[in-house]
């Protein structure tokens, strides 16, 4: 759960004060029409993270390489039309009512006035005026829009990719059907919980009679901007990323090339969405020291064991004075590391969540039962390739890192995120029109 990554940018892409960008801010948020290219592209604005624009359009969906907002809501949907038209219909009105909600307007043009029609009522209304917070609407497919049940419901199982696997089970995995899988995937990440998920609930309506709703997860992101946010576990989360101001990397590490078998997926990535619950209670009461080492790293400073700064490099051959590893054998850092996965790396943009408590049976000594905390990671991993990404460093992950003890995987899903949508198309179109 730990990665290193230079510091986040501060956040881009702002309205500007005045003159026509505020005018056609101003339209979108009365639901009024914007011109495309309004829609295409941030626009610089006062540090207002209630203000804040990003570009909807563009050769990658927003919301993957994007400086983590505050909040998200990920939803995954199945389908429920054998309709191939239907789902086309469903992508081009999910893009053009993101596009608008990303800009701080509504799902659709709302009526002239206060008078109500006969009409369905074109957004919920629930985030007028609360502004555009860095809105980011994400989408992707799972293996389901391919095929379902040895089934080609929509004459596309030849082009879904190789890289687009079903995930293996993993060791200690104990998956819950209704919070795994699904064949739509929506990420909505805002500066404002309510924005963003007014946006996933806009999206859902719009799917009622092709798509219902599989699983949803709220999350949080805590910490001053521009520094890595801790988990809940009160360990900086996501040191170790690729940086996203290295285009090279992101070529390399996240971003899709044009394969033989999926030439649509060129600009897009394949993401791995895991819920993780934590079992706060168990490691609340371990030592400092225990908890240290279980990371590979110091809790306050985020630095590797041995080290001061949090961006030091991680040494995985220093000894003790015994000749032991300064960073223990099983560790969560050493595990996870590129040098002990073949040069393997993987985007980590994940969320904590918090939803309440449960009953539960421990899975560790002492083994108890009792109401606890049912709180956690949403695990969100971006990569060009899950076979040589995420799968190979969870296998492994799932097999020795002593952080097990304390967590278990209930939920689980993969899906191909393909480019950004141009002005006039759609999310997705490649795929469904080469």
């Amino acid at each position: 759960m730990t990665n290193d990554q230079p510091p986040r940018p501060s956040r881009r892409g702002f309205l500007k004060a005045g003159g026509a960008a505020v005018a056609a801010g101003a339209g979108l948020g009365t639901g009024l029409a914007a011109p495309q290219a309004a829609l295409a592209k941030a626009q610089p604005h006062s540090a207002d993270p209630q203000m804040a624009v990003e570009p909807f359009y563009g050769a990658h969906q927003s919301g993957i390489v994007t400086p983590q907002q505050s909040h998200t809501y990920v939803a995954a949907l199945d389908l429920t039309t054998d309709r191939r038209d239907d789902v086309i219909a469903l992508l081009r009105a999910w893009t053009d009512a993101a596009a608008r909600l990303t800009q701080g307007g509504t799902a659709a043009a709302l009526p002239a006035g206060d008078a109500g029609d006969n009409k369905s009522a074109p957004d919920s209304g629930d985030a007028l005026g609360l502004g555009p917070n860095g809105l980011t609407v994400t989408f992707g497919f799972g293996p389901g829009l391919f095929a379902k049940d040895g089934k080609d419901r929509y004459g596309l199982a030849a082009r879904r990719p190789a890289a687009l696997v079903d995930l293996p089970r993993f060791n200690g995995d104990q998956l819950i059907a209704e919070k795994t899988g699904g064949d739509l995937f929506i990420q909505a990440c805002a500066n404002d919980q309510q924005v963003a998920f007014h946006a996933v609930r806009q999206l859902a309506r719009l799917a009622y009679g092709t798509a219902a709703m599989r699983w949803g997860q709220a999350g949080f992101l805590s910490g001053p901007r521009g520094q890595t946010p801790r988990n809940l576990m009160g360990f900086k989360d996501g040191t170790n990323n690729p940086s996203t101001a290295k285009p090279q990397l992101m070529n390399e590490f996240v971003w899709a090339g044009a394969s033989a078998d999926a030439p649509w997926m060129e600009g897009g990535t394949y993401t791995v969405v895991r819920r993780i619950r934590i079992t706060l209670e168990h490691w609340d009461n371990m030592e400092l020291g225990f908890q240290e080492q279980v990371f590979g790293r110091h809790k306050y400073s985020g630095a590797p064991i041995g080290k001061k700064n949090e961006f030091d490099a991680v040494d995985l051959k220093e000894e003790d004075k015994d000749g032991n590893p300064v960073i223990p054998e099983n560790s969560h850092v050493r595990l996870s590391n590129q040098a002990s996965n073949n040069g393997a790396q993987i985007l980590r943009r994940s969320y904590s969540y918090n939803d309440g408590t449960n009953f539960y049976i421990e899975r560790w000594p002492p083994w108890r039962q009792e109401t606890e905390y049912d709180a956690g990671l949403i695990f969100v991993a971006h990569q060009s390739d899950p076979r040589t990404g995420f799968i190979p460093i969870n296998e492994r992950l799932a097999k020795f890192d002593m952080m097990n003890q304390f967590t278990t995987h209930v939920g689980s899903a993969i899906f191909a995120v393909p480019p950004g949508a141009k002005p006039g198309s759609y999310i997705g179109a490649g795929l469904f029109e080469t």
